[in-house]
């Protein structure tokens, strides 16, 4: 790959990452609000496994108009690790500026709530996991915004690692394709 073929893939790495952020972001949001909507709550887990599609139809266009059709496994996963990168940090910064100043506790609340239903506590006991719930909860309160968004962090970019084998496989494309016929 020469210098020139490097700034171009990770110049389309940035865009799809911010894009790929922002996916991330309403995923979160709706999950903070599926919290309490098991509707809005489901459209977020949908969002998230909607990811690696997301980044294969992305890293399709960067095949088709930044490499005119073609793109090796080896330029396909560089491609997608970065793109899970720069999500990640971007995302990782939003969910610290979340947490840091917006949240206040709503989160830890709503979970709070949720497990001192009737139902919950008395599941909770039949199972033995009282205690481990309410150390749970302790633990959560403890936890500083930039911990949350460190650790999102890391289980973004080791999914790049992980989704960019199946993603660049399916997206390799060593011929052109003859679209004429």
């Amino acid at each position: 790959m020469t210098p020139a073929e490097y700034v171009q893939l990770k110049a389309f790495a940035r865009q799809d990452g911010a894009l790929l952020a922002l996916l991330w972001a309403a995923a979160f949001m709706l999950y903070i609000i599926g919290v309490s909507n098991q509707m809005l709550g489901l459209a977020a887990m949908l969002l998230m496994v909607y990811t690696p599609f997301f980044v294969g139809e992305r890293l399709g266009k960067f095949r088709d108009n930044g490499r005119e059709g073609l793109i090796s496994f080896r330029r396909g996963y560089a491609y997608t690790i970065f793109v899970f990168f720069y999500g990640g940090v971007l995302f990782a910064i939003a969910q610290y500026l979340y947490f840091a100043f917006m949240d206040n506790g709503f989160l830890l609340s709503q979970f709070s709530r949720m497990v001192s239903t009737d139902e919950a506590r008395q599941m909770l006991e039949q199972y033995g996991m009282t205690k481990m719930v309410e150390e749970s909860l302790q633990e959560m309160a403890s936890i500083r915004p930039i911990d949350y968004a460190l650790n999102m962090l890391t289980v973004n970019i080791s999914l790049g690692f992980i989704l960019g084998v199946p993603i660049s496989l399916v997206m390799q494309r060593s011929k052109v394709v003859n679209s004429e016929q």
